[in-house]
């Protein structure tokens, strides 16, 4: 329900919500008995007398960041205008209480009674949302996120410049050259950087990897990932049986026939028997940092790894496991689910992200993808976000049209 004319959106919620339980008690012939709200939808139930007090609370307690109108102008502080009272006053109790680690905020309402949060909390629930363009034309409303490309074909452009020694769609046709494809983009990712560090010692690699960005390389992981698996397009030989027997040793990691279903670890299937040897050469070496394969290294001599070569040479690779990320469009529907169409929430406990800045907005996305803010919903959600999407997901969500929209439940006796 909308706020009418000469009142506020609490005093309609009130009295609807007045009418809803005369009524109910009514029709029972009985004289309506004074109705208490539990103590998380106190603020939702506030009167005009409590969010007058609540006025006094704001100026004294949150005015300096967020203003009286709750229209933030200063970078990564929110609006708070029209949001919902019951996620305030939530949010509220848990800086309170030290679980968020924002000294600002903590000292703001470490003092405050359980009775001012509501007040506070229902007079910034009753005010009219900041109009879009107070979000749009902040410094950090135009996020870079409106241009978001599509990683795939972001990853594709990246990667032709790595045909030239891996292959077409990363199958290789050259000796001594991996095969990308198969492989799970963490791996790839942590491999790639892992050149780019000098941990893996590769001179044309570290030159390479140095000059693409972390987006770049994570578009190019999931690009390689999404290709169709096929063997090395390289020569093969040696005792594939007995690269069976010595394989037993590799399965536990790197799983049967060599796919695994551990992100961190490669998948061997179809790999360049020359690159195997090579990089196994490096583990046993110490070349190549690894604690763990060191050990299984060391244990085989130059014809246990030239067969254990070409048995995993020989094997099908599968399909990863990786998705085409979602699109901003999708993103938002996942996102609506919750928070609401265009993100306007119709829960009072429910945040309304709709119009809100989009630097705020990102930076609470990345504090759940670090788990510096705890929720476990929120956690599942951002943990498939990458920088991109946040900062889409922020810009589109800065320019909807926000709207003080609350449904009150009907009490009960």
């Amino acid at each position: 329900m909308r706020r009418g004319p000469g009142k506020t959106g609490f005093d309609v919620w009130l009295l609807c919500a007045g009418f809803m339980l005369a009524g109910a008690v009514c029709a029972q012939g009985k004289s309506a008995p004074a109705a208490k709200a539990p103590p998380d939808m106190r603020a939702v139930f506030a009167s005009a007398s409590d969010i007058g007090e609540g006025r006094k609370v704001a100026q004294a307690s949150c005015a300096a960041c967020h203003g009286m109108d709750g229209i933030s102008t200063g970078p990564n502080v929110p609006h708070i205008a029209g949001q919902r009272p019951g996620y305030l006053y939530d949010e509220m109790r848990v800086y309170q209480g030290g679980g968020r680690p924002d000294k600002a905020m903590g000292d703001a309402v470490r003092y405050l009674s359980d009775d001012a949060l509501v007040k506070v909390s229902a007079y910034y629930g009753s005010l009219d949302p900041a109009p879009t363009s107070a979000t749009v034309d902040a410094k950090a409303g135009t996020s870079k996120g409106a241009g978001r490309v599509d990683p795939v074909k972001a990853g594709k452009a990246v990667a032709d410049g790595c045909a030239g020694c891996h292959g077409e769609s990363g199958v290789s046709s050259m000796a001594g050259m991996p095969n990308l494809v198969a492989l799970d983009p963490k791996h790839f990712y942590d491999a790639t950087i892992a050149y780019k560090s000098g941990k893996r010692k590769h001179d044309m690699m570290k030159t390479l990897a140095a000059g693409i960005s972390d987006d770049d390389l994570r578009n190019v992981a999931i690009y390689y990932a999404l290709q169709k698996p096929a063997r090395a397009k390289t020569p093969v030989s040696g005792d594939e049986a007995a690269g069976a027997k010595a394989a037993c040793a590799c399965s536990g990691c790197h799983g049967d026939k060599g796919t695994t279903s551990t992100a961190t670890v490669p998948n061997l299937a179809g790999q360049d028997q020359a690159y195997f040897v090579e990089a196994m050469r490096a583990y046993k070496s110490g070349a190549r940092s690894d604690e763990s394969m060191k050990g299984v290294a060391a244990t085989m001599d130059d014809a246990t790894i030239k067969n254990l070569a070409a048995y995993y040479a020989k094997q099908q690779p599968l399909p990863t496991k990786a998705r085409a990320p979602l699109s901003v469009t999708e993103w938002v529907q996942r996102c609506d689910r919750c928070h609401g169409a265009n993100g306007n929430s119709t829960d009072p406990h429910m945040p309304a992200v709709a119009g809100q800045r989009a630097d705020y907005h990102a930076k609470v996305l990345h504090a759940y993808r670090t788990g510096e803010r705890k929720s476990t919903a929120m956690s599942a959600m951002s943990s498939a976000l990458t920088d991109a999407d946040v900062e889409a997901l922020a810009a589109y969500y800065a320019r909807q049209k926000p709207r003080s929209v609350i449904f009150v439940p009907v009490p009960t006796k």
